[in-house]
């Protein structure tokens, strides 16, 4: 497994990591009462599927409070525990910023220390490695109930709790090249976290805005859903699109309905040709889409990992065998970038 920095850090970061949103189960959100996590996983399927991700040089682990509100942090740390392994050799990322508690915002400086020593004691650690301001959103209701802007205050104490070496570097996460622009020359984050993949590339895309900020400050950068949560697997039949348990998220995403899987299946066909695919089995082609769809992520300037999600052992095989091929040629990744161009996405974090 190679790993990579994350920016200008000693830190360094295994092409792979794994993405632990899965981890929290179902969940939902406080204002609308939509569905904002999976459908409930079994703690002994995410053990094995970490152990197979820890045999193959995993080291990055990408959390978040919000993710079945502490479940997701507590689960890696009880599965890290059972399987003995040395917390310094582990990088464990987490964020704040969409649990907020009985604050009225989650960005309130007195919030981010709360659920910053709330998730230490869920990863039962003195310290996070990687710690993500969740999204890019500052402005936020106060007290008063009017508008206040936190960005200097909520990036004035996440170096506050860098300093006192309760964080080792500092993230943004964020969904607009605005809120990126924004942020940046405030938080000074040494490395940055959107969705890449190859149906939605914005901030990996060669000369965009986030580019050429990264090249200014020095950032890397993490892509999460780099399989677009299995889409990009070839894995859902267009006629029969797929139907998940009451609570998961994604029986809210148009793109696992059947129009669009029908486009995306049409490119995954000529992917299959083109590398050759169909001789494989069927377990095997899966991996080898995998592969493909993170190998293609991992070829872009500044990245420093792909962040596949995973629910067992299964997934977690197919999962790092990126981490096993050889670098994507140039001319493939061209071929995929321009066999996906225009491809559009709904929204997801």
């Amino acid at each position: 497994m190679n790993l990579r920095p994350i920016g200008k850090t000693n830190i360094r970061v295994s092409e792979i990591g794994f993405g632990c949103w899965t981890m929290g189960g179902p969940n939902f959100s406080p204002a609308t009462g939509q569905p904002i996590g999976w459908a409930d996983v079994n703690d002994e399927d995410m053990l094995a599927g970490i152990k197979v991700g820890l045999d193959h040089g995993v080291n990055h682990w990408d959390n978040a409070d919000v993710y079945g509100n502490g479940r997701a942090e507590r689960t890696l740390a009880q599965c890290l525990g059972k399987l003995g392994v040395a917390r310094s050799t582990q990088v464990i990322a987490t964020k704040v910023g969409h649990f907020k508690g009985t604050a009225p915002y989650a960005l309130l400086p007195s919030n981010i220390r709360y659920q910053c020593e709330q998730s230490l004691r869920n990863l039962r650690t003195d310290y996070i490695d990687l710690y993500y301001i969740h999204h890019g959103t500052y402005i936020g209701p106060d007290y008063d109930h009017k508008p206040h802007d936190y960005l200097h205050e909520a990036a004035a104490e996440m170096h506050k709790l860098k300093q006192e070496g309760k964080v080792r570097a500092i993230g943004q996460s964020a969904y607009t090249d605005e809120d990126f622009t924004r942020a940046i020359p405030v938080l000074n984050p040494d490395v940055l976290q959107n969705k890449a993949n190859l149906r939605y590339d914005p901030f990996i895309r060669p000369g965009c805005a986030l580019q050429k900020l990264m090249d200014q400050h020095g950032c890397t950068f993490v892509a999460f859903g780099p399989l677009d949560q299995g889409i990009l697997l070839d894995k859902f039949d267009p006629e029969h699109p797929p139907k998940f348990e009451d609570g998961d998220y994604r029986n809210n995403r148009k793109d696992f309905a059947t129009e669009a899987l029908r486009k995306v299946k049409d490119k995954l066909v000529r992917v299959r040709e083109r590398f050759d695919l169909d001789k494989l089995s069927p377990e095997d082609r899966t991996a080898a889409l995998s592969s493909i769809a993170s190998r293609w992520v991992l070829a872009h300037p500044h990245v420093c990992s792909a962040i596949p999600g995973f629910r067992n052992a299964k997934q977690a095989r197919s999962n790092i065998k990126a981490a096993t091929d050889a670098p994507m040629s140039e001319a493939d990744v061209k071929w995929l970038r321009e066999l996906f161009a225009g491809e559009e996405q709904t929204k997801w974090s």
